[in-house]
């Protein structure tokens, strides 16, 4: 049986709580951040049955995973092909023209018809297949990499996929990690959490482990003793009880909502489902005045109907959506060749319909990096360094006079200011403050100059 408690008549932490027929379990739990906030930390792990210096055995770990699933989002599944393929049908200009084919068939004129079939088929068929494409580039992407967590099981921290994350589950932080599932942290040492993705802040959330009153909640909806899925530490370390996972999330809610939300249509395609109105209409016009001349006239039903027909099918252009899928597509291979991944067609005329872009500069138009330019030692001796970025690529250089110890001064600064630092540098990509980094990479060799 699991060890997740049944809550009492006096809580009202456990939400979503279905007991199990058998009467062995309970087959779902889950803490929001604003109960978990609350409560004593001590007191969340006591409902949740976990040991925050153990952490959870990992035969209970096994059970709850059976309860509550794993800690991602159920997406939706994929189409089938063959529906995939026939969802390219359903624009309202290749369905005109598909009744314009079905027409010429009719009226035994079988050149405008495989002509008009040909371009729609050729439409579908570029269409359907660059989607394609991309859709497996996507998919390729989101298995190369991951998501992994430092977790206490068994007494012993090891590193653990973050689906595979319980409620209870204890989750060590350290700069530069990305938090796997909403947590009540116990332990924070100088804890900050970019949280831009749900508050819009740039500045880091400084984070605590004690009780946070109910009144004190911020309307941006960030709690200062959570730490949220989906957002990552940039300063500190700290250590948390996760009480969240999956689709109870935080984030998970966002995720759902964004379910939920239907994607509008493209300017372009507006512009092509009224060009195929104003067809339509145009079509139906014509071949109305057309029978009234020809019945004025006195000419034969039949050959009113097929000279009517005939003209309104010509005047519908079986080119166009050729011509603007083919380039889009060129759109997308020029895109892809720049390393960004289009999944729809339409897409790229949205971007191009872009006339301004707002944002902020820090880590968006410029890198979020910064670089020690000049120093200035305690014996008053000056010098500036070259270099840009992380990058050991660079000098220190004393131009005019400097004193006998200048050597051991500067080398004495950069030591302390790279000792009494928090900030890592991996792979070139920098995990804490810009400030501190800047402080990591020494230059590679000292110039005085005269």
């Amino acid at each position: 049986a699991s060890l997740i408690p049944t809550p009492n008549k006096n809580s009202q932490l456990v939400k979503d709580t279905v007991v199990a027929p058998e009467g062995g379990g309970v087959t779902d739990m889950w803490v929001s951040g604003r109960e978990g906030g609350g409560l004593p930390w001590e007191e969340v792990a006591r409902l949740l049955h976990t040991d925050p210096k153990l952490g959870l055995p990992s035969r209970e770990v096994l059970t709850r995973r059976q309860l509550v699933g794993f800690n991602e989002f159920s997406e939706t599944e994929d189409d089938p092909l063959w529906k995939k393929y026939l969802g390219q049908f359903k624009e309202p200009l290749i369905l005109l023209l598909l009744a314009s084919a079905f027409v010429s068939l009719c009226m035994a004129q079988f050149d405008d018809a495989v002509v008009i079939t040909l371009a729609i088929v050729i439409v579908a068929t570029v269409a359907f297949i660059q989607e394609l494409r991309t859709d497996k580039a996507i998919e390729e992407l989101k298995k190369q990499v991951p998501a992994t967590c430092m977790c206490l099981r068994d007494g012993h921290v090891r590193e653990y996929q973050a689906r595979e994350l319980v409620p209870g589950d204890i989750v060590h932080l350290a700069i530069g990690d990305r938090i796997p599932a909403d947590m009540r942290l116990f332990e924070a040492l100088d804890l900050t959490i970019d949280e831009s993705s749900f508050t819009g802040e740039t500045e880091p959330a400084s984070k605590h482990c004690g009780i946070i009153s109910t009144s004190t909640y911020g309307t941006s909806g960030s709690i200062g003793n959570i730490a949220y899925m989906g957002t990552f530490v940039r300063t500190g370390r700290g250590k948390g009880i996760v009480i969240s996972t999956g689709e109870k999330s935080q984030f998970g809610e966002l995720f759902r909502m964004m379910q939920e939300e239907e994607a509008p249509r493209t300017p372009l395609q507006k512009n092509m489902d009224e060009l195929a109105k104003k067809l339509s209409i145009f079509s139906f016009g014509f071949i109305g005045v057309v029978f009234l001349l020809g019945l004025y006239q006195g000419i034969p039903m039949h050959k009113i109907f097929n000279i009517a027909v005939s003209l309104a099918v010509a005047a519908i252009p079986e080119g166009l959506p050729i011509v603007v899928t083919m380039t889009l597509c060129l759109g997308i291979r020029r895109m892809a060749l720049r390393s960004a991944l289009v999944k729809g067609l339409h897409t790229v005329e949205t971007l191009g319909c872009v006339t301004t872009v707002c944002s902020d500069k820090t880590g968006t138009l410029t890198k979020n990096e910064m670089t020690v330019t000049n120093i200035v030692t305690s014996e008053g001796d000056e010098c500036h360094v070259t270099g840009v970025g992380y990058s050991a690529d660079g000098q220190v250089i004393f131009d005019g006079g400097f004193s006998e110890l200048a050597n051991e001064a500067v080398t004495k600064l950069l030591e302390a200011g790279a000792v009494c630092n928090n900030a890592l540098i991996v792979n070139g990509q920098l995990q804490g403050q810009p400030t501190e980094g800047a402080f990591l990479l020494q230059p590679s060799s000292m110039v005085f100059t005269m």
